[in-house]
């Protein structure tokens, strides 16, 4: 008989030998095994002696083993271990058979924890988020089956917030795809997104360009700010100092909060925030005006504490602390008598003007840059640390324009400092 014989067996040779092994052709074999009798193929791969299990002869017949064998044969000729595939195969329908199980919850528990794992965000606040929106304003759906989870679903959480606090409900629908998408990508769900914008939920929910403008954060005109920065002077509190800074700086207010002194070079008049600590992931100088050179001179610095504008308790402020000097300021203008630092271009439920925010104050030096002054609006923009331009002349564009922008935050600071209207 051949080496390269096959098909040696047949059902009744099998029933009737007794023998602990029987060679069918191939690298298949019949084994005894204790009380029982396995189907395995022997090969080689990588020039190594491989077995592969094909199952018991009790569950797995003659034919079947076959077939086995052949698929198995296939792999070799491709360069694949039978073995290795069979694992991978094994583990991607055990993961299968847990997605089943495993709820919506679970698995945006999961997700959140690998990306603080992996260093993805910047900073607790961005997780804090994330927890926040998956855990409570998801709650409805979070013990839901992950393989489940259908637009209806995905609607039932977003609707109620839609309209009414649009960011919150944008941020969640962002955040449930992107759970959602890693899911499918891991081979734990099938089919179309639910929770995606394009092509889905734009049928059915107002496009957010089409609700009202209180969306956008209300931002004090630029003509009232030498008079807002008067009143912010006569406060006393880290909070009032570290929102004078934001507005002199043109920075976002968490750039401002976690700052630190070792980014600072009061010498070179020069801030230098990483890159993990900004919102486009990239560095980000920031040429500081004698104003704001001023200013961080006078504030005090704490032993083991690095923070320029640190919390009572030694850590970050929080927005609201900045925002509490705003409502404070707002709040004895409207005791004398005036209308108080708003924006008369946004208005509340009760047609009121809505008071200006600290994030406002980035737009108000935007409309002062534009409107008041020649600089030049890619200056300005590059001062907001705005992504500008194509890939192309992005590419193209090696510099930051730090001495122009020197020049447009002396001119801002100058402006801010300006003697403020007294209104009678």
């Amino acid at each position: 008989m051949g080496s390269h014989t096959r098909n040696v067996l047949t059902v009744k040779s099998i029933a009737a030998s007794k023998a602990g092994k029987l060679r069918d052709g191939g690298g298949l074999w019949l084994v005894t095994k204790g009380n029982g009798r396995y189907w395995i193929l022997d090969y080689r791969h990588g020039g190594k002696r491989r077995e592969l299990g094909l199952g018991p002869l009790h569950s797995v017949g003659l034919a079947t083993a076959r077939d086995k064998a052949e698929a198995a044969r296939a792999l070799v000729r491709q360069g694949i271990d039978p073995i290795g595939h069979k694992h991978g195969v094994e583990a991607i329908e055990a993961a299968k058979a847990k997605a089943a199980v495993k709820t919506f919850g679970e698995y945006a528990d999961d997700y959140i924890a690998d990306a603080v794992k992996a260093g993805r965000w910047r900073g607790a606040k961005t997780e804090a988020g994330w927890r926040n929106t998956l855990t409570n304003h998801a709650a409805p759906i979070r013990d839901k089956a992950l393989v489940a989870i259908d637009v209806q679903d995905v609607l039932s959480v977003i609707r109620p917030l839609w309209g009414i606090k649009q960011e919150t409900a944008e941020k969640l629908r962002e955040r449930i795809e992107r759970v959602l998408d890693s899911a499918k990508v891991e081979g734990l769900r099938a089919g179309e997104n639910p929770a995606a914008w394009k092509g889905n939920l734009e049928h059915v929910l107002h496009k957010p360009d089409s609700l009202t403008s209180t969306n956008n954060h209300p931002a004090l005109p630029y003509e009232q700010m030498p008079a807002f920065m008067n009143k912010l002077a006569a406060i006393d509190g880290m909070g009032a100092r570290a929102l004078e800074f934001t507005i002199l700086t043109a920075a976002r207010s968490g750039e401002v909060r976690g700052a630190v002194w070792s980014e600072i070079d009061l010498d070179a008049a020069m801030w230098a925030i990483p890159a993990r600590r900004m919102k486009e992931g990239k560095a980000h100088r920031v040429p500081l005006s004698d104003a704001a050179v001023k200013l961080l001179k006078a504030t005090p610095r704490f032993h083991g504490n690095d923070l320029v504008f640190p919390a009572v308790r030694g850590g970050e402020l929080s927005d609201m602390t900045l925002a509490a000097a705003i409502k404070r300021i707002h709040a004895s203008e409207q005791k004398a008598g005036r209308e108080g630092f708003v924006d008369p271009k946004q208005l509340n439920a009760d047609g009121k003007p809505r008071i200006a925010t600290v994030h406002g104050f980035r737009s108000t030096f935007k409309d002062w840059a534009t409107e008041a002054t020649d600089h030049q609006t890619e200056i300005a923009e590059a001062a907001l640390a705005h992504v500008t331009g194509t890939a192309v002349e992005r590419a193209y564009r090696r510099g930051d324009a730090l001495a122009k922008r020197r020049a447009l935050m002396a001119d801002w600071a100058s402006y801010c400092d300006k003697a403020p209207h007294i209104e009678k």
